[in-house]
């Protein structure tokens, strides 16, 4: 198993999900088969540094309810892209990845690498 390091500074959201979701999979090995596990290691380094284009920082919004009646929160893309910027990556990586029994897997070998500069 390989570590890859990708830079996040100055990548689009979008493009950077699809490039860490392969190589999560292993799609860029010889022997990449799709009910088996060949996925590499991936850290990401400064999260925080992402772009996105268009009006999605403002207009693009997260939910997440509580189970109790008048539960449902949402919070756009801007305040997340504030608060934790990795969960912005992991949500895009996580839908960009099949929802198979593998997923957990391949999201555990997701890493960050928070520089406080």
């Amino acid at each position: 198993m390989v570590k890859h390091q990708i830079d996040a500074r100055g990548e689009t959201l979008g493009r950077l999900a699809t490039k860490v979701a392969n190589l999560l999979r292993g799609k860029h090995k010889a022997g990449f088969t799709y009910h088996q596990d060949h996925g590499d290691e991936v850290v990401i380094l400064n999260p925080g540094e992402i772009q996105v284009t268009g009006g999605k920082a403002a207009k693009k919004k997260y939910y997440r309810h509580s189970g109790y009646p008048g539960g449902l929160r949402t919070t756009t893309l801007a305040e997340l892209l504030e608060a934790r910027p990795e969960q912005v990556i992991i949500a895009a990586v996580r839908n960009m990845l099949p929802a198979n029994r593998l997923r957990r897997g391949w999201l555990k070998r997701l890493k960050f690498n928070i520089n406080e500069n």
